[in-house]
Order: C-alpha cells, then structure tokens, then sequence
C-alpha cells in the first residue's frame, strides 16, 4: 500500500508592534507555535526567542488607547509654548523684559555677524577701537561690564583678524590701548551694516519718533550715575 508523506506546515515570523512609553515603535519576532514574549512591550506569538529592534521605556504591555489619546492631547502641546507665558506677572516685569530684548536682539545679530567672524562683544570691541578714542583694556572692561580677561580674549580675536593693534597708552606706560587698524574700520563698517540690519529687524514695530524715545530712556537708564 502506497504511503502519503506529509510535509509539515511551515509557519512564517510572526510581527507584532507595539509603541514604547516615548512613542518609539517596538518591533518582535517569533518563530514557530507557544506563546512568547520579547523584552520590550507588547506579546508575540512564538516559541518565546524574539528580537527588540526597538526601544520602550517601562515594563509590561505597551500604553493602552488611553495613554494613546493623552500623548496627542492638544493641551499637552500648549505647555510647551512659551507664548502662553505672556500674561504671567514676570512678563510685565521691567527687568525681565530688558533683558529678553537683548537676548533676542543679540542672537540675531550674532546669527549675522558670524560671515565676519564677529559677534556682538567682538563688535563691540571693534568698534570702541574705531571710535577715536583710544580706549584701554580697562576702560573696555568698565563700560561693557565685562572681566578684564574676557576684554584679552576678545582683543586677541581682533588681532587675530587683524582689526586692531595694542599700543602703549601715553597717559599710563603700563597699560596698553586699543587702536583701530585700516582693515579694522572697513571690518567696522560691514559689521556696523549688519548690525543697523538687526536693530531694525528688532524695532520693526516702532515708528522712528519711538526709538528715539526708546534710544532715550535706555541711554538714562544704562548711563545713570553710580549711588
């Protein structure tokens, strides 16, 4: 009597995917019948050898509908946009709002002055030098209030670009002046160019009689006599 083989079936890899606590997708692979689970989170159908291609953050099963709904929350979203901050009491705080004038101001016109290999303190500098003055590393240091250490560095940098030169101060031998180069005050009016640029970026919303209110104030708030 003629016997019939039988082949055994063969089953394919079984997938499975299930999202981690962070939103990255966890992938398995099983193989063959029973019941097996990877790592990560989420079950697959296998012997219980599977395979994490990705990551999850937590243990046992991966987040339910729920914990789904509550990460595409739109009021999540909403805290982290710092505009909502607007009417709290620190936004209507002077010194804050100063502040945050300048660190905007300042980014973008760093962002633009970077072709010059510049920013604004080098600027600064650069144009302290190109003022005629002939100003000292110390008087540097006092009137942008910054350590005199920072004022070497930044008059390294300039000489490095060859922008400005050290020259012995005629009122003090011991101390050095900082001294514009030809290069130097071309490099100050291409600099000087992009920073008018940038002010007028940041004072787009107001009318010329209103920044020189502002240009006013400010000058009688950063230059007011010591105590």
């Amino acid at each position: 009597m003629e016997m019939t083989k039988s082949v055994p079936a063969v089953k394919a890899p079984l997938v499975s995917r299930a999202e981690g606590a962070a939103g990255a997708p966890a992938e398995f692979v099983g193989t063959g019948a029973g019941a097996g689970a990877g790592p990560g989170a989420g079950t697959g159908t296998g012997t219980g050898t599977g395979t994490s291609t990705g990551t999850s953050t937590g243990a046992g099963p991966g987040p339910g509908p729920g914990e789904q709904t509550r990460a595409a929350d739109p009021a999540a979203d909403r805290l982290r946009d710092s505009d909502r901050l607007r009417d709290t009491d620190l936004a209507n705080e002077i010194e804050f709002m100063t502040a945050r004038a300048r660190s905007v101001g300042s980014a973008r016109a760093n962002s633009m002055l970077a072709e010059l290999d510049l920013r604004v303190r080098s600027y600064s500098v650069l144009s302290l030098a190109c003022s005629g003055q002939n100003p000292s590393q110390r008087e540097l240091a006092g009137f942008l209030s910054l350590d005199p250490s920072q004022i070497v560095a930044l008059v390294d940098h300039l000489e490095q670009l060859g922008a400005v030169t050290r020259e012995q101060d005629p009122r003090d031998r011991r101390s050095k002046v900082i001294v514009a180069t030809p290069a130097g005050r071309e490099l100050y009016r291409q600099a000087g160019a992009m920073i008018q640029a940038a002010e007028d970026r940041s004072l787009r919303g107001l009318s010329s009689a209103e920044r020189d209110q502002l240009r006013s104030l400010l000058r009688r708030i950063a230059f007011e006599p010591a105590p």
